[in-house]
């Protein structure tokens, strides 16, 4: 059982306060939901959790222990970036070597992919990019999974599948994930957090997000 705490989170760019006092929990056996417009610092939140941004307040815990130190190194949380990620250069079946995530799991679920194994990143589309590089993150070890937009670019019938996944690995672990189709995010998540003005809010009821002018449900 891991649970994951960030709270008195203060992000600023160019003078332009981003975030501002922002909680977010997430534990194991559960899929936190992160909601919100464009710009309102969703990535912004899950790159200062990982530790790619370093804020000017930021409170982090996990199982109440205090961390201080990014977790790029660390196989605590596994990331998955906004944007695509994988050397240009790397064959997929080298990528799930590097992962230590069995491939022919991944061709039981995903068959129609099964014949990219030989081939390179730069020669995939984006859609076929996107689910390889969602299905690594979310196979490999590690306590906690971020994914920010894991279903742009995909399919809906592969969509089905990632969701899935995501269900699958939730046993293990806990995941964050936010996505323009806020859709697929509502009907996944067990907790809801909405970003609007800096701040977050949990989402306790639908109702709340036509209140928050964000969606009509």
């Amino acid at each position: 059982m891991g649970i994951l705490e960030i709270d008195s989170i203060e992000m600023s760019f160019n003078n332009k306060s981003i975030l501002n006092g922002i909680y977010l929990k997430a534990e194991t056996g559960n899929i936190t939901g992160i909601l919100g417009s464009n710009g309102c610092g969703k990535s912004t939140l899950l790159r200062i959790i990982f530790g790619e941004l370093q804020p000017s307040i930021k409170s982090l815990r996990i199982n109440n222990k205090r961390f201080s130190k990014p977790f790029l190194k660390s196989n605590d949380i596994k990331y998955l970036p906004q944007f695509h990620f994988m050397p240009k250069s790397m064959t997929v079946q080298k990528a799930f070597q590097y992962f230590k995530v069995a491939i022919d799991s991944f061709n039981i679920i995903f068959p129609e992919l099964s014949i990219l194994k030989d081939q390179k990143f730069k020669t995939l589309s984006g859609g076929e990019k996107r689910i390889i590089e969602t299905y690594l993150i979310l196979k490999s070890p590690s306590k906690f999974v971020l994914l920010d937009e894991p279903f742009s670019h995909i399919a809906p019938i592969y969509i089905k599948r990632i969701k899935d996944l995501i269900y699958e690995e939730k046993q293990w672990k806990a995941i964050v994930l936010t996505d323009h189709l806020y859709k697929h995010i509502v009907g996944i998540s067990d907790n809801l957090y909405i970003l609007k003005d800096g701040w977050s809010k949990e989402i306790k009821s639908l109702n709340q997000l036509e209140f928050y002018k964000y969606a009509n449900i």
